[in-house]
């Protein structure tokens, strides 16, 4: 039986040109814009589109001209196909951006692949994510008529190799220097609060991840002054998740903080711009000494592992 290894992520605009696309496809998903209507739902897309595109091209134009997540999910494939060899295909598909489900599926229909295991790249499961990307690929597949043996992994948060490497990059942006004279902020992506009244266990999965690695840290004899959880990417006027990022950044009495990007395995605009620059310059306003901003998992050979680790689990 031929089989695959399929990464899921949301993707990121690939050039300036793409930024529409990726704005008109997420405000089009309805685990994002939850309205019975497809039409609201599609009129409320546009829109948001129409007014955000300028904005979000000038985002992007300032970390490169497009979003780091593709090239970065290239080479995480490239890594994990040289470690598990040659008898089983790895790809990756975007839920947003190209490529896209039906490109991806299309190709691993005709080379025959028979099952796949799919591993949403998001360490804690929300439907927001982890669901999209999956149910993106159910349909897709369902659509060409590939019957296709699937297993399927929801979340990572639990895994100690994964959060060893999440470790690795905190001590990286520490480098030499004494953890007790900084800040651990653990910035979570944030979630509409009616989502998770709903019953979306993002925020208590985000929660009891900060504390698996609060206790890793501590084992690893890194006494940080003080560890907190917050919130950014709020969009639009109802309740999110709290407290945000900002108002956490206000609060701090110690001015020296390292950000921790908990929810992102893969580096991309919310990291690139709204961690390192846009938030940067509020610490600066706020006068903060330090401000260092990890990065995510990546290609670092833990996260190989850890992708390892979960395929050997759906086995």
């Amino acid at each position: 039986m031929r089989e695959a290894i399929l990464l899921l992520n949301m993707g990121g605009p690939n050039n300036l040109h793409e930024v529409e696309m990726f704005l008109h496809n997420m405000f089009n998903d309805p685990y994002i814009i939850r309205t019975k209507s497809s039409l609201l739902r599609k009129f409320i897309a546009g829109m948001i589109t129409l007014t955000r595109a300028e904005k979000s091209q000038d985002i992007y134009r300032q970390i490169g001209g497009k979003s780091p997540i593709v090239d970065i999910t290239r080479s995480l494939v490239k890594q994990l196909n040289v470690a598990v060899g040659e008898d089983i295909i790895v790809d990756f598909v975007m839920r947003y951006t190209p490529p896209m489900a039906m490109e991806v599926c299309t190709r691993l229909q005709e080379l025959g692949v028979e099952k796949v295991y799919l591993i949403p790249l998001y360490p804690q499961y929300s439907s927001t994510t982890t669901q999209s990307s999956l149910d993106d690929f159910e349909q897709t597949a369902h659509k060409i008529g590939w019957n296709v043996i699937t297993a399927e992994i929801k979340h990572f948060f639990s895994s100690e190799t994964y959060n060893r490497c999440v470790v690795e990059r905190i001590k990286e942006a520490l480098g030499s220097d004494n953890a007790g004279s900084f800040d651990i902020v653990f910035s979570a992506h944030g979630l509409p609060q009616k989502i998770v009244d709903q019953g979306d266990p993002y925020q208590r999965q985000v929660v009891a991840h900060v504390g698996l690695i609060e206790e890793m840290l501590k084992n690893n004899w890194l006494d940080f002054n003080g560890i907190h959880l917050a919130y950014q990417s709020k969009v639009g006027p109802m309740k999110w998740l709290e407290p945000s990022l900002e108002t956490t950044l206000h609060s701090l009495t110690n001015k020296k903080v390292i950000i921790v990007p908990i929810a992102f395995t893969i580096d991309n605009s919310e990291t690139d711009f709204e961690l390192s620059i846009e938030y940067a310059e509020v610490a600066h306003e706020l006068g903060y000494q330090e401000y260092r901003v990890c990065r995510c998992p990546n290609d670092h050979p833990l996260f190989v592992q850890t992708l390892i680790e979960l395929c050997e689990k759906m086995k």
